[in-house]
């Protein structure tokens, strides 16, 4: 096998690159599909297993991931307005956490803890309480 291309590959090294060009694509929220437009929390999450988004996130101790990444309660890594900006992107960072996590959740497990979490955190297309500030 002369060809660097197709002994990267066969060697893994391609593979290896093929995901992490995946996942950037995921992290970054589809960006790369700006023409198609986003698709809406209800169309993402239909027919989502709402308690076994619940059942998972507690078996996989995702809160206590995130409170040692973020410190506190973890509940700062849920920031609507932050990276996390629509519910395709959403999705895609649950998928993102279940492979570097090495948890294998399939696909209708990412949608159920994703519409969890559009449920308990990022609210996408349905009405958020008024916050108050102090003058």
């Amino acid at each position: 096998m002369t060809d660097p291309a197709a002994r990267r590959w066969a060697t893994g090294r391609g593979f290896a690159a093929g995901t992490a060009v995946a996942a950037a694509m995921v992290w970054l929220g589809g960006t790369a599909w700006a023409q198609a437009p986003a698709a809406t929390a209800a169309e993402v999450f239909r027919d989502a297993d709402l308690p076994l988004g619940e059942r998972l996130i507690r078996e996989h101790k995702c809160s206590e991931c995130h409170a040692r990444k973020m410190g506190g309660d973890g509940s700062a890594i849920y920031r609507p307005a932050g990276r996390i900006g629509t519910p395709s992107a959403l999705r895609g960072m649950v998928d993102y956490c279940s492979t570097e996590l090495n948890l294998g959740l399939f696909p209708e497990e990412v949608t159920a803890v994703g519409a969890v979490l559009q449920r308990d955190h990022y609210r996408f297309g349905m009405s958020r309480p008024a916050t108050t500030t102090k003058p």
